[in-house]
């Protein structure tokens, strides 16, 4: 059975300041999406689900099944405030979804095979779904998950602060710790997070999660009970969010899994802030002109976008 991908693209993306998961950045109304299920294709994924806020179905479904028909296969499914699902009878008030992974969790009626969870506003490259898809269809188990490494240096912004998952790996190259820095930037030539109003320097070839992660359908059942006390422990914090990286340093630290980090050179690019689109546009153009992409990615004349 072929590994599927899931694409996270339920968030609001407040600091870009628009529905950036639909923006355009290739020469023919391309998507960041696009490129991703295009280098998912290659490497051999069979399905494509794609997680998203309920009131954007139609506008993701016009978007994309014209492309994907006849390429690979695809599903939706939707994040929501609904608590019910996780035993959870109290409502709790939220103005953004509850994260990550419980985005994942959206999906857990959907997938049944090992998959790979992306975002969908992070360009990846090809190398980074080739490695994944052969983790997932010659290692993967219920106990062993992965997730693609990124040198920290290829992966921040020039416009301002990201949030990264700052990796220790252990001699085995398997994840030892992962903590979430919600304020990592250049400075001064280097790189720094803030910590209780400090700067802490990061070595430039620190291995960072982009949110590109492996697993198999065990990864639901383990974090549906982690997931219910977190939302009732955080009721009052309508900002906090239950990333994967919170999960996956739960399970390591309790011996339940181990993470695989497979290293990669690519560098990633994104569009955190608007000033960052036109160089996104720039690397894909520079992609195209050295033959990794097709100048028309799916051979249509006039895909359909959003004014």
């Amino acid at each position: 059975m072929k590994p599927t991908l899931l694409i996270l693209a339920a968030g609001m993306a407040s600091r870009y300041g628009s529905m950036k998961q639909i923006d355009t950045f290739g020469p023919n109304g391309e998507t960041i999406i696009d490129y991703s299920i295009y280098d998912a294709i290659k490497a051999g994924f069979g399905k494509v689900v794609f997680i998203i806020r309920e009131e954007f179905a139609e506008n993701f479904k016009a978007i994309f099944e014209p492309k994907l028909k006849g390429k690979i296969e695809t599903d939706y499914v939707f994040q929501s405030f609904d608590l019910n699902p996780f035993g959870i009878n109290q409502k709790i008030e939220r103005a953004k979804p509850w994260g990550t992974a419980h985005a994942v969790l959206a999906a857990k009626d959907t997938i049944k095979e090992p998959f790979c969870v992306i975002n969908a506003d992070d360009f990846y490259g090809f190398d980074s779904y080739k490695k994944m898809y052969d983790f997932l269809s010659k290692e993967a188990s219920d106990t062993l998950f992965s997730m693609i490494g990124y040198q920290i240096d290829k992966t921040l912004s020039e416009y301002g602060s990201v949030s990264r998952g700052v990796c220790m790996v252990d001699p085995n190259g398997n994840l030892s710790e992962i903590n979430e820095r919600t304020k990592v930037y250049f400075k001064n030539k280097g790189i720094v997070y803030e910590e209780h109003g400090q700067e802490v320097s990061l070595d430039p070839h620190t291995r960072v999660s982009m949110n590109l992660w492996g697993f198999t359908p065990k990864i639901f059942e383990l974090s549906m009970t982690m997931f219910k006390d977190f939302a009732l422990a955080n009721a009052s914090n309508p900002k906090s969010e239950f990333f994967i990286t919170l999960v996956s340093d739960v399970l390591i630290k309790a011996k339940l899994a181990s993470f695989k980090v497979i290293p990669t050179q690519n560098k990633w690019f994104g569009v955190t802030y608007k000033e960052d689109k036109p160089i996104v546009q720039r690397s894909i153009d520079q992609l195209i002109q050295e033959g990794a992409y097709p100048n028309n990615l799916w051979g249509i004349k006039h895909p359909i976008t959003l004014s």
